[in-house]
């Protein structure tokens, strides 16, 4: 854990000289049981850009080829990330996530899957998990370009409900998946609005 507050230490205070650093809305995230944190992704900055502001330790699905980097893969495994392959995610992976989740934790998804994805479409994994484990869902809105010294903003809104999805079917995965990406989009449209 402390290698994780001190990367989250260092990423912070880069943010902050770097990209003016705004956050908004920390206090709609949980401060016990299960979260998952939904985000619109851009960039490869996001995970952090999203998790550093966040009092508890976030963790993350990261590309398998990641872990196989000196170094760096052995790093972002200290700090919450566990591997998935490559074309899919692996049964251990969807089992390794809802047991963070059942254990009290918090797991950052990115739904739209890659920053390719300008559609705003959404994979189901974010809500199955979430409705699987019982996680609050806080919806993320990064908005901004990374580039420097201008400013970047990140947006926890209020949880998103999906008991109404609580069935769980392939048709109900996808309508709970699309009212996460609507309420990510409605806050980036509002903040750009401003």
């Amino acid at each position: 854990m402390l290698l994780y507050r001190t990367f989250r230490f260092g990423f912070r205070v880069l943010f902050r000289v770097l990209y003016r650093t705004e956050i908004i809305g920390l206090s709609h995230i949980p401060d016990e049981g299960a979260v998952v944190l939904c985000s619109n992704h851009i960039s490869l900055l996001d995970p952090p850009f999203m998790g550093t502001p966040v009092r508890r330790k976030v963790h993350f699905m990261a590309k398998e080829e990641l872990f196989k980097i000196p170094v760096f893969g052995w790093g972002i495994r200290q700090v919450g990330a566990f591997p998935v392959k490559r074309g899919g995610v692996s049964k251990e992976s969807i089992k390794l996530a809802i047991q963070l989740l059942r254990d009290g934790k918090v797991m950052g998804i990115f739904p739209e899957g890659t920053r390719k994805n300008s559609g705003g479409m959404g994979k189901k994994g974010a809500a199955m998990l979430a409705l699987k484990s019982g996680a609050a869902v806080v919806p993320v809105a990064i908005v901004g370009n990374y580039k420097p010294f201008r400013k970047m903003t990140v947006i926890y809104g209020k949880p998103v409900d999906l008991t109404e999805f609580s069935e769980g079917g392939s048709e109900q995965l996808e309508a709970a998946t699309d009212k996460i990406m609507s309420v990510i989009r409605r806050m980036i449209a509002e903040r750009n609005a401003v």
